[in-house]
């Protein structure tokens, strides 16, 4: 079978002379494989001398495209004719000033939501790949940064799936911490306790990964890999993430989470997804960028951390407006975290390690103890820092009765090593995620999320 030629639409503009870009546009077309299909006009008239469609059509000898309006970039319509001309490539032969990076981003956003590439002079943007391998229904919970709350959100939404007696559900999770080859750990089963941990850690696990805090925290199968590197658009470079959800196909479970890591994409497909935005991010990271590539993925988008000191009402209300444009099927739920204990810790002098910002240690403190009956002697907020975490525990050893943790970073190696080396009980801390304000129910929204999921994958 003869392989047809890559069909490529080329963005081009009025700040070139005609006989310049033909010149490029034939370059192209001279490439073995490739074809130029048609032309989309994006703006600029400097040099646009003759604006009648079919004298510039016969001028280049290729179908092409103006917008209403000469002056905007023609974005709807570049998502028509991606489709209608059956595009495998689009190419940018324009630049400043109809496009600043900000335009070139939103550009690439449509590219690569049409599945196709986006190339230029000295770039060029993949879409996301993505394994078909599962046999189960399942969702993707993925974010737009790292320390957003993916796995406690992970956690929780295992836990809350569990206590539906037809669901049994597994986590399938990546980080850059994660296991050779694909992990699996039996929450469900096994007890996950501080001695546990660290013989693993002994062992050389990285007991602290997080399908290690899913399993711990949410008491269900999860299956751990890892990953390396990760894209502008949030594709891997490296990961075993495929044979980990393929995994799943021999497992006894009917319901699939693939976890994240960091702004990185798992290259999974799933019936649903669910997109994790941290209101103590800029807003840039959010509104540009791929950013909004990200929160076009979401049926469910998450907001974390939506409270003073991380982020103001009026900051909150901004980022609400702007998914809501960039996004306006998916569901938007502002949440808090708040820790909760696995264990008692009433009437006991806590050292709490967690990865929380230090301009959360007032609230947290002021939580912890109304809460749950107890002194928080000191929090540590250099879980992720190994040398000043080692620092705040010696420090407070002698004055506290045990140590509340949270499953990350160095909790295990370091923070529970420590503890139980000086005979000092550690319990370990979930995060619940809870609604900032009073819209929609969290449950219900995730349920609906898997409850549609199982729909989804019962029609194909």
């Amino acid at each position: 079978m003869v392989k047809e030629d890559t069909k490529i639409l080329c963005l081009v503009d009025g700040e070139h002379y005609f006989p310049v870009t033909k010149s490029a546009i034939d370059k192209l077309d001279n490439i073995e494989g490739k074809n130029v299909e048609s032309l989309l006009f994006i703006g600029g008239t400097e040099k646009l001398r003759d604006r009648n469609l079919e004298n510039i059509s016969e001028i280049f000898n290729k179908k092409v495209y103006f917008g209403k309006d000469h002056h905007k970039i023609p974005y709807e319509l570049l998502k028509e004719k991606i489709i209608e001309d059956n595009i495998d490539l689009v190419f940018g032969l324009s630049d400043e000033p109809v496009v600043d990076y900000a335009k070139r981003f939103k550009i690439a956003t449509i590219i690569l939501e049409a599945g196709i590439p986006y190339q230029g002079p000295d770039f060029k943007f993949e879409p996301l790949k993505e394994y078909n391998v599962l046999k189960n229904p399942s969702y993707k919970i993925l974010g737009t940064g790292k320390r957003i709350g993916k796995t406690a959100v992970s956690s929780y939404t295992a836990r809350l799936i569990n206590k539906e007696h037809k669901y049994k559900p597994c986590i399938v999770a990546m980080g850059r911490g994660g296991p050779e080859n694909p992990e699996i750990v039996h929450g469900e089963k096994i007890e996950l306790t501080p001695k546990y941990l660290i013989e693993q850690s002994d062992k050389g696990v990285h007991a602290a990964s997080d399908h290690w805090e899913d399993a711990l925290m949410s008491r269900v199968l999860t299956i751990g890999c890892r990953r390396c590197g990760g894209g502008m658009a949030g594709q891997v470079f490296t990961t075993n993430m495929k044979k980990g959800a393929e995994i799943t196909n021999t497992l006894d479970t009917n319901i699939i989470a693939i976890e994240g890591s960091g702004a990185a994409i798992p290259p999974i497909k799933t019936d649903k997804q669910i997109v994790l935005v941290g209101a103590n991010q800029p807003i840039e990271n959010i509104s540009q960028y791929f950013g909004p590539y990200r929160i076009k993925l979401g049926d469910l988008i998450i907001i974390t951390m939506c409270e003073e000191p991380l982020c103001s009402k009026e900051k909150l209300d901004k980022i609400i407006k702007i998914l809501s444009e960039i996004n306006p099927d998916a569901t938007i739920v502002p949440t808090i975290f708040r820790p909760h204990p696995l264990e008692s810790i009433e009437n006991k002098r806590v050292l709490f390690t967690t990865t929380a910002p230090e301009s959360m240690k007032g609230v947290l403190k002021k939580y912890l103890e109304e809460e749950y009956n107890c002194i928080i002697v000191d929090i540590s907020t250099n879980l992720s820092d190994r040398p000043l975490l080692e620092e705040d525990i010696e420090r407070n050893i002698n004055d506290i009765d045990l140590m509340l943790t949270e499953v990350k970073a160095a909790a295990i190696d370091v923070a529970t090593k420590l503890a139980l080396d000086k005979n000092l009980k550690v319990v370990y801390c979930d995060n619940i995620p809870i609604e900032a304000e009073d819209k929609d129910s969290l449950d219900d929204s995730i349920m609906n999320i898997v409850n549609s999921a199982v729909n989804n994958f019962l029609k194909e």
